[in-house]
């Protein structure tokens, strides 16, 4: 269920402050959160985090797995909406931010341009590669919020 209230702050864990939230929130779910990652390393890069406290993928409620079927649908809606990716990777790494979470990654064979930047996927069509970011500031990444919250269905 998609909450439209303002963000629940109760629900913030480390893995969450630490990608920015609650600013970063583009939309907050019962279970989950997806949240603008600040680094940019794609157009339009996200994470997607767990609210329960869970440090294994297996330790999530079931109802959490069957919420998580609804908000991936909704994500690359939006994300295809905003800014026509070529692939999208979920990418769940977890070893520095143990809660349960997942880096959701568009991947584009061609550099795209938004807020007048050129975005580059230096990973393509291999893996991403999480250590080369487009340089944006928080005005850009803003622009970038605010666009696929507006793409949102």
């Amino acid at each position: 269920m998609q909450n439209t209230n303002p963000m629940d702050k109760s629900i913030l864990n480390a893995t969450m402050r630490k990608f920015g939230a609650p600013q970063t929130v583009i939309r907050q779910f019962q279970y989950w959160s997806v949240m603008l990652r600040p680094a940019q390393a794609t157009l339009g890069a996200m994470v997607l985090a767990a609210h329960e406290p869970a440090r294994a993928f297996s330790e999530l409620s079931p109802a959490s797995f069957t919420e998580l079927h609804e908000v991936t649908t909704q994500i690359e809606a939006a994300l295809a909406n905003a800014f026509h990716y070529d692939k999208l990777n979920y990418l769940m790494l977890m070893m520095v931010d143990p809660d349960v979470h997942f880096h959701v990654i568009p991947r584009y064979a061609q550099p795209m341009q938004f807020g007048n930047m050129e975005f580059i996927d230096s990973g393509w069509p291999a893996m991403p590669d999480l250590g080369q970011i487009n340089k944006t500031d928080a005005a850009i990444n803003q622009l970038i919020k605010n666009h696929i919250a507006s793409c949102w269905r």
